[in-house]
């Protein structure tokens, strides 16, 4: 008779695993999300990550990178637990010991990095229950086989019934049963973790004042309102989320405060209360993700309200030879802005409010950096607390560090949002397939956009009116007379300073993606 002991072990470990996250995750939901294994480890395992492949993740899961990381856990966790679990065939004590260790990982890293006992109780709880699924399901294994003399010498030390009538299917169901248990409470742990976050942004969210400044009223032409184009305004829920924060932090906006330190004449502190005395405005922005693939909608449009951050610098006095702003954010994440970028006459925001709200926790509740012009990871720092005036020479990044640019100067961009890739389309009454999407060139503005369809002319397509030039715009262009088939559309941004968008094809590090965008539909 074949040994399944092998499988049955296997399987022990990849259960106790699933129980121990499922068992820790719930606990910490309830408790404290920052307490949860799968958080510290990934909060761990996130800048020891190649970052060619942080940009392949963000490129494939795009705002759900965040997810799949915590599904890669719990599957590497399994594949782990699997392993130790077949050492515990012939090495019972060994895989016990390995089980244990796996499991009080997470407990020594959150030790090592500020955490308290209590803290760590629920990897504790989920170490003993995993252990406890493990030796359950090591006895059920016993009577799997016609006979039980392989395992009477191994499992006397953890007082095996040795019952060989048990059978098998009670394994499995067993196995499945508590597999089931420890899967729904990881989803448990990770939703009571997501509500709690959103709860803690409803609790904390500030009354925000009246702009001594407001933004323009949005021009009737900003917006074609043509179905399936992308609106002028980006809303709140829609923004897209790109951070290194598994678990955004939760920031008391009572005890939040800015410090201006470094190259500086005077070292400034700002609270909460003192900067929503100040005069603040309100302005359209654009931000972008360096990440976006061409075509890719890591890119999105708000109105924000903040304080102008070259009024901040001037309290501060930043000292000649300074060029670098290194912005800090509450969790540790750091940006390198050019000094110039933070001090010159664009809209550059320590912002506080987002489309009329406080900021959401997600995008950085309290406060955050907004400059139009740059990429988001040299300037957009979310939860920020510091701003240390330096220089390029003396201090990196995170993302610097990294392998990324420095300045992170945005480049102009174009995407088609009509027609989606590889739809059947027909003209409108007037004959016309009509094509739209989106181009941005943040604080140079579009000039112009020009579209082909299957490497024909280039045809210069209508403009909605310009917001301003930190913001995208929509474009469209109709084409007459398209045969039935099998058409490929394409198009390319200019901006003001007649920078034609790059054609040629590369990746986003270290300083953005280029290439032009295209798509396939079929004309009917």
């Amino acid at each position: 008779m074949t040994d399944r002991r092998p499988l049955l072990f296997t399987l022990a470990g990849i259960v106790a695993t699933l129980v121990y996250f499922g068992t820790a995750e719930f606990i910490a939901g309830a408790v404290s999300a920052t307490s949860a294994p799968l958080l510290i480890l990934g909060q761990t395992i996130i800048p020891l990550v190649p970052t060619a492949m942080i940009k392949t993740a963000i490129s494939v899961f795009g705002t759900n990178d965040k997810l799949a990381l915590v599904i890669t856990l719990v599957i590497v966790g399994a594949i782990l637990g699997g392993v130790i679990g077949r050492i515990g065939l012939h090495r019972r004590a060994l895989s016990f010991v390995l089980l244990i260790g796996l499991g009080i990982l997470p407990v020594v890293v959150l030790l090592s990095t500020g955490g308290t006992i209590l803290d760590t109780v629920p990897a504790l709880v989920g170490v003993a229950l995993g252990c406890a699924a493990y030796v359950a399901l090591i006895r059920f294994s016993n009577g799997t086989e016609s006979s039980a003399r392989n395992s009477v010498g191994r499992d006397e030390d953890f007082g095996a019934d040795n019952q060989p009538g048990t059978d098998r299917r009670a394994f499995f169901g067993l196995a499945a049963g508590l597999s089931a248990v420890g899967m729904a409470a990881i989803a448990a742990g990770q939703s009571a973790s997501i509500l709690a976050r959103n709860a803690a942004g409803a609790v904390t969210k500030l009354v925000l004042p009246r702009p001594a400044t407001s933004a323009p009223k949005i021009p009737a032409g900003a917006d074609f309102d043509i179905e399936g184009l992308t609106p002028i305004m980006t809303p709140n829920d829609d923004f897209y989320r790109i951070d290194t924060a598994l678990i955004p932090p939760s920031v008391d906006a009572a005890s939040w405060s800015l410090h201006i330190h470094g190259m500086v004449e005077d070292e400034v502190t700002i609270t909460m209360a003192q900067l929503l005395e100040l005069p603040l405005e309100e302005h359209r922005v654009s931000l972008t993700c360096v990440s976006n693939e061409v075509g890719g909608d890591l890119v999105g449009n708000a109105t924000w309200l903040g304080y102008p951050v070259r009024e901040l610098l001037k309290r501060a006095g930043p000292k000649k030879g300074a060029d670098m702003v290194l912005s800090t954010s509450d969790d540790g994440f750091t940006a390198s802005t050019p000094l110039e970028a933070l001090t010159d006459d664009r809209a550059s925001l320590l912002a506080v409010g987002m489309n009329g709200e406080p900021l959401p926790r997600d995008h950085g509740f309290p406060a955050r950096l907004v400059v139009p012009g740059l990429y988001g990871f040299v300037s957009a720092t979310k939860w920020v607390t510091e701003l240390e005036v330096t220089r390029f020479a003396d201090k990196q990044a995170y993302w610097t560090k990294r392998g990324w640019s420095t300045h992170g100067p945005i480049l102009v961009a174009s995407r088609i949002d009509v027609p989606r890739a590889g739809v059947h389309v027909s003209p409108n009454k007037d004959g016309q397939i009509v094509t739209a999407g989106m181009a941005w060139a943040q604080h140079v503005g579009i000039a112009e956009v020009r579209v082909r369809i299957d490497n024909g002319d280039w045809h210069t397509a209508e403009l909605s009116e310009e917001l301003t030039t930190d913001t995208w715009r929509q474009w469209r262009c109709p084409f007459d007379d398209l045969e039935p088939g099998t058409h490929t559309v394409t198009v390319r941004a200019v901006d003001e300073d007649g920078n034609v968008q790059i054609s040629e094809r590369r990746p986003a590090i270290p300083g953005s993606a280029t290439g032009l965008h295209d798509r396939q539909f079929v004309v009917d």
